[in-house]
């Protein structure tokens, strides 16, 4: 795995902010090698919790879009939770060692910062609020702040509006492909080094994963 930049990206944009897709998408732009090199997006979360539901609602949404071609691990048909989740980076890591990893997941926060997205150069920790110990995956990672923490966190994330997870998780999916858009737009005279990772969603089947359920 390795980085697209050395600069540091450290940043929160809450969902409703006016522009916030466009202002995502920069950011996304920016971080993510769309051209250059293979982009896998890994949304981690569980169907069964409304709160942890939010990488699960943008692998839906992102695989759902024919027309983005990247390898999507992890939706609401298909989960990538802790069962599997060591394994999956496992087979990830053998198959595509130089890889760029987009983590996505849900976190817990303070009151105020619920609705807001975090972006990050570096992994994320799965399951870190609720106390599991999972490996930390990603190149870039992006969490959505859905509930307050500090207290009982799998009965917060479970009474977590949906409405909440799906919004934020439109939002971040829109400004994943309007910056693969913009990328491609940014191809267009140059044709020859647009030799990104192409219509390659099927490389990674879920048969191969089902095994770590």
């Amino acid at each position: 795995m390795q980085k697209l930049e050395a600069v540091e990206l450290n940043t929160r944009i809450h969902y409703k902010e006016t522009g916030a897709v466009w202002k995502l998408s920069t950011l996304f732009l920016e971080h993510i090698p769309f051209a250059t090199k293979e982009v896998l997006f890994l949304c981690i979360g569980t169907d069964r919790s409304t709160g942890d539901a939010l990488g699960p609602l943008i692998g839906s949404q992102l695989s759902e879009n024919r027309l983005f071609p990247f390898q999507v691990v992890g939706t609401l048909e298909d989960p990538l939770h802790a069962l599997n989740l060591e394994q999956t980076v496992e087979i990830i890591s053998s198959r595509y060692p130089d890889a760029f990893i987009v983590a996505i997941d849900a976190c817990l926060g303070k009151s105020d910062s619920v609705g807001q997205l975090l972006l990050q150069n570096g992994p994320l920790h799965p399951g870190k609020a609720v106390g599991k110990d999972l490996p930390s995956v990603g190149d870039l990672s992006v969490k959505g702040v859905v509930n307050i923490g500090g207290f009982m966190e799998h009965s917060v994330l479970q009474s977590t509006r949906l409405h909440l997870s799906y919004e934020m998780g439109r939002t971040v999916s829109r400004a994943l492909q309007l910056a693969h858009g913009r990328s491609k737009s940014k191809q267009v005279h140059n044709r020859d080094n647009y030799t990104h990772n192409g219509n390659r969603r099927d490389e990674i089947r879920y048969a191969d994963l089902r095994q770590a359920d």
